[in-house]
């Protein structure tokens, strides 16, 4: 069978493509893993946050909200941002992104009252940030897909692809798929998916991030605490599952590959989130680390490529690819189906492949 739509990867992206591309024809998705979400998307810190990110992520996020509620996989969260001593400028420039709002030490403390009142000073606040059942949205996309006749097969590492007559031959460990567009969500490799194709990388970069997850602090009740997030994007914690997550927020360049967290990096991380609590972390229950991978001008990259318009970029979501998903996934059906777009023209043209041309 040659399908319409070859997706490889079947992370965040290629789902919600998958989701929105078998409107327009058939749609055969594959994943290298035994599962879907496997990699980045299955790291995720898990935030509907919409102010957070360069503006046409921003704008994507937003219109994205709706779909994300209508989904049911949001809940409410909040997002605290702390500063130091010597944080004035990120904090007041995260402050105003974000949309917050002041308030003082003393109240920060009554919200999570493991904070340093002697480290901590300044705080803001905001209620429009939402915890995101990354599991749930990613069943979701994948069953309207095959609500609507698309295939998804793991397991289905991708070893060769070619371009005969205008069909796509992409040869896998389950044998060879054949498909007249070619869609590229491949995550950490879409640069490597690209050389594959015989199709110009774009330079993206994948970048690590780690994670550990740490005993509730001082035996307290976590579960209502906001997201925690360091000035300057230093660190950031959010509570889990009755346990506290927290990361270094390091971008470290890394290849495309299985990524683990970084002891050195995770260490001095906690000890930038150690400073602001009066609670020691002791012990870790876990740790792990995923590849958050951006375009060299950090924003996504969707459409035909400019040279090889049957090649399809769906990749670069960077840190934002689930609080965006539904409309990025919308933004790419209206492109390949010639349909105007329901963003905004210069949202659009600024996530583009033909910026690339």
């Amino acid at each position: 069978m040659i399908y319409d739509f070859l997706i490889v990867g079947g992370g965040i992206a290629g789902v919600s493509a998958a989701a929105r591309l078998s409107s327009l024809g058939s749609v055969l998705v594959v994943e290298t893993e035994d599962h879907l979400a496997f990699h980045a998307s299955g790291r995720s810190a898990a935030m509907y946050e919409p102010h957070y990110g360069p503006a046409p992520v921003v704008a994507l996020s937003e219109a994205s909200g709706d779909a994300l509620r209508a989904a049911d996989v949001l809940s409410p969260r909040g997002l605290l941002l702390l500063g130091g001593a010597d944080d004035q400028e990120g904090f007041e420039a995260e402050e105003k992104s974000f949309g917050m709002e002041r308030i003082s030490v003393a109240e920060a403390r009554a919200i999570v009252p493991i904070l340093s009142a002697e480290a901590v000073q300044r705080a803001a606040f905001a209620n429009d940030a939402w915890d995101i059942d990354t599991d749930r949205l990613v069943q979701s996309f994948a069953r309207t897909a095959r609500d609507q006749g698309a295939e998804i097969v793991t397991g289905a590492a991708a070893t060769a692809i070619r371009r005969d007559e205008g069909v796509w031959t992409v040869t896998t460990r389950k044998g060879e798929m054949r498909a007249r567009t070619l869609v590229n969500a491949a995550g950490a490799w879409v640069d490597v998916v690209a050389k594959m194709a015989g199709v110009r990388p774009l330079g993206f970069t994948p970048l690590r991030r780690s994670m550990a997850r740490i005993p509730a602090p001082g035996g307290l009740d976590v579960a209502s605490w906001p997201m925690l997030f360091g000035a300057g994007e230093a660190w950031y914690a959010k509570p889990d599952a009755g346990a506290l997550i927290v990361s270094p927020a390091e971008e470290d360049l890394a290849e495309p590959h299985d990524a683990w967290a970084d002891d050195m990096v995770l260490a001095e991380g906690l000890a930038r989130y150690e400073e602001m609590v009066t609670e020691p972390v002791e012990r870790l229950l876990a740790s792990w680390a995923g590849l958050r991978t951006f375009a060299p001008d950090r924003l996504p990259v969707f459409g035909r490529d400019p040279t090889m318009p049957d090649f399809v970029w769906f990749a670069g979501q960077g840190g934002y690819g689930f609080q965006s998903a539904p409309a990025n996934a919308a933004l790419l059906a209206d492109l390949l189906g010639g349909q105007p777009v329901a963003v905004a023209a210069s949202i659009a043209e600024a996530v583009s492949a033909n910026r690339f041309g």
